[in-house]
């Protein structure tokens, strides 16, 4: 058991290692030997998780989308929004979410398939936005797909923005504008009048999440359940 929990703790600690590295330098610059560094751990403990950096790379894009859920709303669309403002502020200090962010949308090298972080995040908002159909919270002129599609790909472009010029600090406003700018296409009037587009909202959001994970994990060890 505790062997268990060691090993999923190494995982995670080199994981966050090569995404700050990813980060900082990119894929191609990145390298095992700065990871090893920044992860304080041996050659064979990372080789034991992880065959490559390729396979380190794909494992932080796939973080990406697992790492993000958000508090069942009354309102499905306002989880859409949730998801969104959750991911904005976690850009400017999570490990993962930074390094997968540039991952994704970082132009160069073709030895990495960055494609399917983006078809995941796409079918996560295609999900959420056909429940929301089903909840007749939007217009029926909606085409799910291509709204879904539309949000990704400008959430990438206001994230690589937002970095030039101010580090991620200002992203979360920027996608609130950009809600303001598009949600009155998506939403019925009903329910666009009670979403909460607030920027500050997914600061708040996260510290409930991060409170509610650690709460699982004492509950999880006090019962006797290995760490996930």
């Amino acid at each position: 058991m505790a062997q268990q929990d060691r090993a999923i703790r190494t995982r995670r600690l080199i994981l966050e290692a090569a995404a700050s590295v990813f980060d900082d330098l990119g894929y191609d610059r990145a390298t095992i030997a700065e990871v090893l560094e920044r992860a304080g751990v041996t050659k064979g403990a990372l080789y034991f998780h992880f065959a490559s950096k390729e396979q380190l790379a794909l494992a932080v894009l796939d973080e990406h989308v697992l790492d993000i859920a958000v508090e069942p709303q009354k309102i499905k669309l306002q989880e859409f929004v949730d998801a969104g403002q959750v991911l904005a502020y976690r850009l400017r200090s999570d490990p993962i979410q930074r390094g997968a962010a540039r991952l994704a949308v970082e132009q160069g090298s073709n030895h990495l398939d960055r494609k399917q972080s983006m078809l995941a995040w796409t079918r996560f908002v295609v999900e959420l936005l056909d429940q929301a159909r089903d909840r007749g919270e939007i217009m029926e002129s909606v085409v799910v797909p291509e709204t879904a599609e539309l949000f990704v790909g400008a959430f990438a472009g206001l994230q690589l923005m937002s970095h030039a010029l101010t580090n991620q600090a200002d992203l979360s406003q920027r996608l609130t504008i950009f809600f303001q700018h598009t949600l009155p296409s998506i939403a019925v009037p009903a329910i666009l009048a009670k979403l909460n587009l607030d920027p500050e909202r997914g600061a708040k959001l996260d510290a409930a999440l991060q409170g509610k994970a650690l709460a699982d994990v004492a509950a999880d060890a006090e019962a006797g359940v290995p760490t996930r």
